[in-house]
């Protein structure tokens, strides 16, 4: 049976390979981008299964205007792809007050507000589900990407609280936990704060230590993302990439070993 998808950052990337990816097996779509002229080539091939809406999902209203349109448009949306995002590279302390507002604004916000939107909509159908693009940067981090990690590990604790909301109205919440891949998500999509120099040898050393293979195929996240939204029991999180699998295993077991070596410490601080 087709399902009604609405996907923010379709205008490339992920967002624009999966839009394509339903639309090929006869999904609708509701594809926003801040600039409609990159949505054209989907409008052209898949005519009416694809409704293109101008978003930038900073705007609370406009946000909220977007899904009343496609509700009205398709009379129902089933998946909400919370895929809008950029990355900020730069250390903590380099990053202005303007970059990490900005920074938050899209990648948390942003979310926020598509989320909000649409639960009406899904309480409605009794049905429902809300995907996070999230991040392995939304459990554990890296440095010169604080923010970045900041803004991931925001959105991790809110969808993992919304989902407990939600559950009883048929909405399913999961998030999408990719290591990195090869799309321009380093490249043209992000931003760069302006560098202080003693941050230099550090950065060097974080770009030096990423090798070819570390970063994944765009292509294979399809075949992953399908057999989520056509699970009858979707996962809350679930990782893209055998680089973000890796990682939190290694991280996960170094957090519970410390966890056991300071439990005395935790266990006396309750106070009795």
């Amino acid at each position: 049976m087709a399902k009604t998808i609405f996907i923010t950052g379709a205008s490339r990337g992920f967002g624009k390979l999966w839009a394509e990816a339903f639309l090929k097996r006869g999904d609708k779509v509701v594809a926003t981008a801040r600039n409609l002229d990159t949505l054209n080539d989907l409008v052209k091939q898949y005519g009416n299964a694809v409704l293109p809406l101008e978003l930038d999902v900073n705007s609370r209203e406009a946000s909220f205007a977007a899904v009343a349109k496609a509700k009205a448009h398709f009379g129902r949306i089933d998946i909400l792809i919370n895929n809008a995002g950029y990355g900020l590279f730069g250390a903590v302390e380099e990053t202005s007050e303007q970059e990490a507002r900005a920074q938050m604004e899209t990648n948390f916000f942003g979310l926020l507000w598509l989320s909000q939107a649409v639960l009406p909509v899904m309480r409605e159908q009794k049905s429902g589900h809300i995907i996070q693009v999230s991040s392995i940067l939304g459990l554990v981090t890296l440095p010169v990407l604080g923010l970045y990690n900041a803004s991931k590990f925001a959105v991790e604790g809110l969808s993992e609280t919304l989902a407990t909301e939600v559950k009883q109205f048929g909405i399913n919440v999961t998030m999408i936990e990719p290591n990195g891949y090869s799309t321009d998500w380093s490249g043209a999509s992000a931003s760069q704060t302006q560098g202080l120099e003693l941050y230099g040898p550090l950065k060097q050393a974080f770009s030096e230590g990423t090798t070819p293979d570390m970063w994944g195929k765009p292509e294979a996240t399809v075949d992953a993302l399908l057999k989520v939204v056509d699970s009858p029991n979707p996962p809350l999180r679930v990782l893209f990439g055998k680089v973000a699998y890796n990682l939190v295993k290694e991280v996960y077991a170094q957090r519970l070993a410390s966890v056991e070596e300071w439990k005395e410490v935790s266990v006396a601080a309750h106070g009795f």
